[in-house]
């Protein structure tokens, strides 16, 4: 009798057509939000202008979270591919590994570049449809689900010089966590583009709100730069910029050192593809910098004996935006936020260096200030570490991957926030103060640890890399190991952010109530609501809850008698993803407008540890149950 969970060849299962996309979405895309489907339209739109074809893009967000993205490049092919048989833009839509970024007689720079983008946009929606304009026709066609549902047909016609694309889609909510559309990060992400693409007109319109915005810049990484460092002090006065073209290879920079505040820009992007995680091309600006400014020390004589220029003093107080252009660039996966290409480093370092080293010995008094400023860093980092050595992952166990670490010394000046889910990532990465304020991103769900022994903590991920990351044992009496200062928990503002908050507090009262009584948790208040206004003048406020944004607006109204409701746009967050690094940072990251609340124990423990046993133990449902009816009413539900 054959067994029943005998291995033979039958049970391979081959996946066809776009059947991996759906089996594994998170292969291919971010499931948070379908922005990174937008994103992917709009790159093969962007693509056309990087190759000089596209001078006009116009993005199109529907009342139904349906997407438009309409450019005026040369047109998807309509003809018949000799091999396959069918027409170009149906191989496009419907075959993986498929498209013209691998001949780069069509596109000599281009984002896409694994030929799985637009067919993942067409796998992970109910329904896409195309028109082509191109050849003095107008051609549609279209798909459901994946499959081609209409045929491409001739449906009008068009002047011969009228070319472009328009593309509709219309996500799939059952693959993504949430099924709308962030209108921020999409904004921020158009903008972008316009400020990499010089002269490129990118208009962005939300149907469902009116609003409508148009981006176009003449000198962009400039222009986006000062914009960015206004009213700061900065050093040099003006944005050190720079761009090189080469045949394979183009680098373009702008960068101004932050001498006081918070650094407010870090970017980076490959073929107009923000690389939120960095990787080589910034490695190499960054070496370039340091190469350069070591060198001009050394000629001036500027730096003290036995005192060495390290990459972190003359980096981590950069404000910068970074641009490279590459014919074929490797990327760790296929969101693309890191750039894995290890020519791409030197190539930066040296276009940087040799730019820099100009720069500076054109420039020796700003050169000499600079130099001053980065000596200044480097002679605190010494003195820092003769007084207190930061524990360090040579010292202890390996640190986990998903810590962002700060470059500080001193543990007792530095923050550890921890950020619920991935989408907050990236923005929580780029809104930090590097020098002071680490990121440990928190995936998957929270392990309630309230009736968890000790031993029981480890066989959980996320608290393996809490514990590993604050550098304190669970029950330790001792906080000499103790990493941070200030441990945040920053969470959504929505009930299932609330939850994580709670679930949370619970690990650090019952297993490190020692942090808690020294008062070095914390909890970061995120806002529910931006209240906009809409003049000329206008401000930007954030609110708590629903009674603090009509406090904002009855107030702002009374000083001013020329508002009206209608004066306002008011934005409710569904969650820290959808705020850009900005909001973020003025909102949970910068200690002069930041909302912390101290977790503290009250002199009667007794009291708290009676609740959380009736809110968290297993076997207290019956008194849960009891207490939602009679406290129920006064909760505030949305």
């Amino acid at each position: 009798m054959a067994e029943e969970n005998e291995y033979k060849a039958e049970n391979i299962v081959v996946l066809k057509g776009l059947d991996p996309v759906r089996c594994r979405p998170g292969m291919y895309t971010d499931t948070t939000r379908p922005n990174h489907l937008a994103q992917e339209v709009i790159d093969n739109s962007v693509d056309e202008a990087l190759a000089g074809f596209a001078k006009k893009i116009a993005v199109v967000l529907y009342e139904d979270q349906s997407l438009e993205v309409t450019d005026d490049g040369r047109g998807m092919p309509v003809d018949i591919h000799p091999e396959e048989g069918v027409p170009g833009v149906e191989l496009i839509f419907c075959r993986l590994h498929a498209g013209g970024k691998f001949d780069q007689r069509n596109y000599h720079f281009s984002g896409g570049l694994h030929g799985v983008g637009v067919s993942v946009v067409n796998a992970l929606s109910t329904r896409v449809e195309a028109v082509i304009r191109r050849d003095g026709q107008v051609y549609s066609i279209a798909f459901a689900n994946g499959e081609k549902a209409e045929e491409l047909k001739v449906i009008g016609t068009c002047g011969r010089n009228n070319r472009g694309t328009a593309v509709r889609f219309w996500p799939d909510p059952k693959y993504f966590d949430s099924p709308t559309f962030s209108v921020q990060s999409l904004c921020h992400v158009l903008k972008a583009k316009a400020v990499l693409c010089p002269n490129l007109v990118i208009t962005f319109e939300n149907r469902k709100t009116g609003e409508k915005t148009t981006w176009c810049f003449k000198d962009g990484l400039s222009d986006y730069l000062t914009e960015a460092v206004a009213g700061l002090a900065t050093c040099p006065d003006t944005p050190f910029c720079g761009r090189l073209k080469q045949e394979s290879t183009e680098v373009e920079w702008a960068v101004s050192w932050i001498t006081e505040g918070m650094v407010p820009v870090t970017e980076s992007y490959v073929n107009l593809i923000p690389t939120l995680l960095g990787g080589t091309h910034v490695n190499g600006f960054r070496q370039g910098l340091t190469d350069a400014l070591r060198e001009f020390c050394e000629y001036q004589s500027l730096l003290p004996r036995n005192l060495k220029l390290q990459p972190d003093d003359v980096f981590s107080h950069c404000a910068y935006i970074l641009s490279v252009k590459m014919t074929d660039p490797q990327f760790s996966g296929q969101t693309k936020e890191k750039l894995s290409s290890r020519e791409c480093a030197g190539a930066v370092l040296s276009v940087v260096k040799d730019s820099f080293t100009l720069w500076l010995n054109g420039h020796p008094e700003q050169g000499r200030q600079l130099a001053d400023f980065c000596i200044s860093a480097a002679q605190k980092r010494l003195q820092s570490s003769k007084t207190v050595t930061r524990k360090k992952a040579a010292h202890g166990p390996v640190l986990p991957d998903r810590l962002k670490d700060c470059y500080g010394e001193d543990p007792m000046q530095s923050e550890l926030f921890l950020v619920e889910g991935n989408s907050a990532e990236g923005s929580a990465v780029k809104a930090r103060n590097s020098q002071n304020q680490a990121i440990l991103t928190l995936r998957g769900k929270i392990l309630n640890t309230w009736e968890k022994g000790q031993d029981d903590l480890m066989s959980s991920e996320i608290i393996r890399n809490i514990i590993e990351a604050i550098g304190v044992d669970p029950g330790s009496d001792s906080l000499e190991t103790l990493r941070y200062g200030k441990i945040c928990i920053l969470a959504d503002a929505d009930s299932d952010g609330l939850h994580i908050a709670t679930l949370l507090c619970a690990l650090f009262v019952k297993h490190f109530p020692r942090l808690v009584r020294e008062e070095h948790i914390y909890v970061a208040v995120p806002p529910l609501f931006r209240v906009a206004v809409n003049t000329k003048d206008g401000g930007t406020y954030y609110a708590e809850d629903e009674a603090e944004r009509d406090r904002i607006i009855a107030g702002l109204m009374k000083k001013n008698k020329k508002l009206t409701l209608n004066s306002f746009r008011v934005t409710r967050f569904k969650g820290l993803g959808e705020m850009n690094a900005e909001s973020l940072r003025e909102t949970a990251l910068d200690p002069n407008t930041r909302r912390l609340v101290k977790l503290v124990l009250p002199e009667n423990e007794e009291d708290t540890v009676s609740v959380m046993n009736m809110m968290l133990c297993q076997d207290r449902a019956g008194d849960r149950r009891v207490w939602l009816e009679t406290k129920g009413n006064l909760a505030d539900l949305d």
